[in-house]
């Protein structure tokens, strides 16, 4: 007996070398993050920012490898599925990991069971912006209040899918507002910003990561920020309570990265202490403030607040997605 329990002891052991091994080596090879929207989409313009600095910290490159479609389901059932060793991440957003949990009629993995939290990036608002030149009369949130009641589902406000938060920000403007808009979904960031460009939509509740380009370069007029205090970014660009006299809002959600789920704690604690040490540097986070729109975390956050926050957050947004009364098949 006592031999048979050695040579098991032995062999697991033995079996625990390699992983164990395997963590203490990591990284020895390039890592993706992969994200689940368009090349341009606010998560793509963050990681693709993040990943030059993360590559010179963990000593191996990080490529950003979007695989879009199905509100970033696609990318996240891939990244739920991957082996758990460090080299697959992905760019989540409150969007694809926690308003699809209520979103989707049913989804081929679990937000919260089929991954590892990792670090939370930082929040990002919602700004409401109007082509100028196309829609000339609707300078203000005041000719967009009564325009949309003049005539209902006249006004067309574009998202980058069904369910994402340029979507529900707009949902909650209107319920908010008492208004009855048109809502155009598109298949990311560059057919909603295409579509108010040549004049197709109306409006459009962006992210503001993706809208700051536009609206510096006089393409896009900002209206207001769906948020409770102004931004940095946009200092003169007034609240929704401000430019509109309706109770405050805020629609900001928030990008995180996270991990199939078992990843090891090592690498997830490496990977934590090197991304929170890189976006607390003043370089990257007046980029994220000022370029981005984005509120970096106050202070360094764990994988188990960031746990927590993506909780929250799956209970709040299928609230709104429930009064929204949007679902996708």
């Amino acid at each position: 007996m006592m031999r048979r329990t050695f040579i098991a002891a032995a062999i697991a052991a033995a079996t625990a070398l390699p992983a164990l091994a395997q963590d203490a080596a990591w990284p020895n090879r390039p890592i993706t993050i992969m994200g689940g929207f368009p090349n341009g989409a606010g998560t793509d313009i963050y990681a693709r920012r993040l990943a030059e600095p993360l590559s010179r910290a963990l000593g191996q490159t990080v490529v950003v490898d979007n695989r879009t479609g199905a509100g970033g389901n696609i990318g996240s059932d891939l990244v739920a599925k991957a082996r758990p060793d460090g080299y697959t991440f992905y760019m989540g957003t409150a969007g694809t990991h926690a308003i699809n949990a209520a979103l989707y009629r049913s989804l081929p993995f679990d937000v919260v069971r089929d991954f590892t939290p990792v670090v939370l990036l930082g929040d990002v608002p919602n700004v409401l912006i109007v082509n100028p030149e196309k829609r000339p009369n609707l300078n203000s949130c005041h000719a967009v209040l009564a325009a949309a009641r003049a005539r209902p589902q006249a006004l067309s406000y574009g998202s980058t899918g069904n369910g994402a938060s340029t979507h529900l920000a707009g949902a909650q403007f209107a319920t908010a507002a008492g208004l009855d808009l048109l809502h155009v979904p598109f298949r990311g960031q560059p057919g909603a910003m295409g579509a108010l460009l040549s004049g197709d939509i109306d409006l459009f509740f962006n992210q503001t990561g993706a809208a700051m380009g536009p609206i510096r370069q006089g393409q896009v007029r900002a209206l207001f920020v769906l948020t409770r205090e102004r931004l940095a970014a946009l200092p003169d660009v007034p609240t929704v309570g401000e430019a509109c006299g309706l109770p405050p809002m805020d629609t900001s959600t928030w990008y995180g990265i996270l991990g199939p789920a078992n990843l090891p704690a090592p690498i997830v604690a490496r990977m934590n202490a090197e991304v929170n040490r890189i976006i607390a540097t003043p370089e990257f986070r007046e980029w994220l403030v000022q370029n981005q729109g984005v509120s970096p975390p106050a202070a360094p956050n764990t994988p188990d607040q960031f746990r927590e926050t993506q909780r929250a957050d799956v209970a709040r947004w299928a609230e709104v997605v429930r009064r929204s009364g949007a679902t996708v098949d």
